[in-house]
């Protein structure tokens, strides 16, 4: 079934006199009347390109209630300002879960940031619905069964470059430049996997801090390694910022880009558009700057919501279309819930999603889940940067690490 956002909120509205299933004064953000949903975002700071994922969010549900909300509820939205820094995350999390009692959380973002409150989410037994990072460890159901991912994982995605880069140049010296927290070690992880004992040789890894005002230091010193090939696991900041310098430089290596910093409004366009041609990354989602998709019925119904809702929105910038495709799968798991908005079955409904195709997600992409995965997408193509957009070549490829 393809989830889309004119069905989805004509089944809203129908479902206003579906009944209460559970007790709304036993049920944590439930009311009679609204379902509370808590989120962190970086409004502010190093990661603030991704505010507008945050706020894609909040006009989406402005555009669903203004329908009549889910099962005879409006959504009440509750996004807090964390600033991509940690401690900020904790306390703002605690906030929602405490003072303002959500329900559960959706698409909390940010590595480090989740990685701060995963043990007390967990704890307390909230929901911690497809978090805004693909960090390998959002699938480990076993010891965080409250929290699940929704991106493919950044080791599958790593993995996926060291095939690429290995059949392309078998020994391959690669200059690896990560942020220095489980987003970033994670792209070390699945590039271990592939070259294993060759590892140490064959790779120089430098780090960068979120702190950082520039990581011009490492990309020099990676050059002078004598790296033939790059890997940036980056945010956009200093994605931009690597795309700039290598090209500045004279070096051509070639160059592998984490797919959370391909955006062509927030990234490649801030770079210099042409700096970054020839650029490999890879892609889940619809490019809002691909042709291809002019005349796609998914996307044009995004575009659709985006004139409506956002209409001073970058239709460049790749983040509001997950933001769109991540949001989709929440209202299939709420209306799976059939009115019952209790912690538990929200959860369980989050576990028990069957080949859901969603209008952002490439064609043959689907979302699936079960108590034992969750990772929900485990898919991906390879693309190459033109100078103006993203080609993708080759076929889907199923990620085997998740």
């Amino acid at each position: 079934m393809i989830l889309n956002r004119r069905a989805f909120l004509a089944a809203g509205a129908a479902s206003l006199a579906l009944p209460a299933v559970v007790n709304a004064q036993e049920t944590p953000g439930v009311t009679a009347t609204e379902i509370r949903i808590g989120s962190t975002m970086p409004f502010s700071g190093p990661a603030s390109a991704y505010g507008v994922i945050g706020r894609s969010h909040e006009a989406f549900f402005r555009a669903l209630n203004a329908q009549g909300g889910i099962a005879g509820r409006k959504i009440n939205f509750i996004a807090y300002d964390d600033g991509y820094s940690p401690p900020k995350t904790v306390e703002q999390t605690r906030r929602l879960v405490e003072q303002d009692r959500v329900a559960f959380l959706f698409n909390t973002l940010g590595t480090p940031t989740n990685s701060a409150i995963v043990r007390y989410v967990n704890q307390r037994r909230v929901p911690h619905l497809f978090l805004s990072t693909g960090a390998d460890k959002w699938g480990n159901y076993q010891d965080t069964p409250w929290t699940i991912g929704w991106q493919p994982s950044y080791r599958t995605e790593a993995q996926i470059y060291m095939k690429h880069l290995l059949a392309e140049r078998p020994n391959a010296k690669l200059g690896l430049l990560y942020q220095n927290d489980d987003f970033g070690k994670d792209y070390v992880i699945g590039v271990r996997d592939i070259l294993g004992p060759k590892f140490d040789s064959q790779v120089r890894a430098v780090t960068y801090e979120v702190t950082d005002a520039t990581v011009d230091s490492q990309i020099v010193s990676l050059q002078a390694w004598g790296a033939d090939s790059l890997m940036t696991a980056a945010v956009p900041k200093f994605a931009a910022q690597t795309i700039r310098r290598v090209f500045d430089m004279g070096w051509r290596p070639i160059h592998y880009l984490s797919n959370v910093s391909i955006s062509v409004g927030t990234v490649m366009e801030p770079a210099g558009p042409e700096k970054g041609t020839g650029i490999i990354t890879s892609a889940y989602l619809k490019d809002p700057t691909d042709t291809a998709w002019d005349n796609d019925a998914g996307m044009n119904e995004w575009r659709a919501f985006m004139r409506q809702n956002i209409p001073n929105g970058d239709m460049k910038d790749a983040s509001y279309v997950f933001a769109y495709g991540v949001v989709h799968s929440l209202m299939q798991v709420l209306r799976q819930c059939d009115g019952n908005f209790a912690r538990d079955n929200v959860m369980r409904q989050a576990a028990n999603l069957k080949d859901l195709e969603v209008a952002a997600l490439l064609p043959g992409i689907k979302v699936n889940t079960s108590p034992t995965n969750f990772h929900p997408i485990k898919q991906m193509q390879l693309q190459r940067w033109t100078g103006s957009t993203w080609a993708r070549f080759g076929g889907i490829i199923e990620g085997a690490n998740v």
